[in-house]
């Protein structure tokens, strides 16, 4: 049998694993909840801050049973906080939030501070992946990273972002050209930490929200040049994108990740046929996972299977109050098999 960091490196390379991988990657797609809080004794928001408490929570998600992976951080503020935004760290069931912006405008982008990685969370973060480097063997290490649309959405007030994609083109290709090259800088960092697998998510860069011209000209572009900016002999990337795909599953396949993640929203079905040659993780609804039972969550996880994904994971960050006992059906429905 394989070890859960042999699995997913042969489902990356386009090998036939004895069955789907099983991971909830951190960052948007967050695995902590409270009722695994409570078993081990460790809190948010204290871990957003602590590199021994964030690395305890993250190994958790796998020692406890729930996932096959070890994931930080645990939301998708850091990289926004770091360049200048204000950020609420929330509560134990309340993830961070933006409460202020750095900037107005996109033509502002030159007011932003660069990610300093020997301070703040990006340092926590930072730590934490070696500590679980240091202290994890077969596991997969997850780093996660706030896609380019997300992360410029987040430094200023979205509306006026996704209208200056327009009005202020120029401008706007300048302040993505920006944050992606420190998104580049803290994924980078995170690989040399001992990360196994970039995560990327952007649910602020649907196709829904921007349009197919404006998702491949900024969603597509700036992902891409993401992905081609970390160290990619050493790791495996994962891109989740939010929202209806009908509109621009040609553009999502320009994507040069080597796992592409979905939402609930989309049918496996749907996304195996539109995208024969991908390979393709999700999506067990989160809302299932919080309010459904076992017996639910392992029906869905059997459609997703069926339906030709790779990679079996929550269709989104699950919600702080998801019973243990629906988050662990997943793996336990990929290791009994049929």
């Amino acid at each position: 049998m394989s070890t859960p960091k042999e699995r997913l490196r042969m489902i990356f390379a386009g090998e036939k694993p004895d069955r789907p991988a099983c991971i909830c990657p951190g960052g948007m797609m967050n695995m902590v909840t409270e009722d695994l809080m409570e078993e081990i004794k460790t809190y948010l928001p204290e871990a957003h801050t602590d590199a021994r408490k964030m690395a305890d929570l993250a190994r958790a998600v796998y020692e406890k049973g729930c996932f096959e992976n070890c994931g930080v951080p645990f939301c998708m503020t850091v990289e926004a906080e770091e360049m200048g935004a204000q950020v609420d760290l929330g509560s134990r069931i309340y993830e961070p939030h933006v409460t202020g912006y750095a900037i107005e405008t996109v033509s502002d982008y030159g007011k932003l501070s660069p990610v300093d990685l020997t301070k703040g969370r990006a340092k926590v973060v930072l730590d934490a992946i070696r500590i679980l480097k240091e202290e994890t063997r077969d596991v997969p290490i997850v780093g996660n990273l706030t896609g380019p649309v997300s992360t410029a959405s987040s430094l200023m007030e979205p509306v006026t972002f996704y209208k200056e994609l327009r009005r202020k083109n120029q401008d706007a290709h300048a302040y993505m050209d920006f944050v992606t090259r420190q998104l580049i800088r803290f994924g980078t960092a995170q690989v040399e930490a001992g990360a196994d697998v970039i995560a990327i998510s952007d649910p602020s860069g649907t196709g829904e929200i921007l349009g197919p011209r404006y998702f491949e000209e900024f969603a597509v572009t700036y992902i891409n040049r993401l992905l081609e900016g970390l160290p990619r002999e050493k790791t495996g990337t994962i891109v989740h994108i939010c929202g209806q795909m009908k509109p621009v599953y040609r553009e999502v396949n320009e994507l040069k990740s080597n796992a592409l993640s979905f939402d609930s929203i989309i049918p496996m079905r749907e996304a195996r046929k539109q995208l024969p040659d991908r390979i393709l993780m999700g999506n067990v609804s989160t809302y299932a996972l919080e309010f459904g039972t076992p017996d639910r969550v392992e029906t869905l996880t059997r459609g997703c299977v069926e339906a030709g994904s790779d990679i079996i994971s929550p269709a989104c960050g699950l919600g702080m109050r998801s019973p243990l006992a629906n988050v662990r059906t997943i793996l336990k429905t990929l290791e009994k098999g049929e």
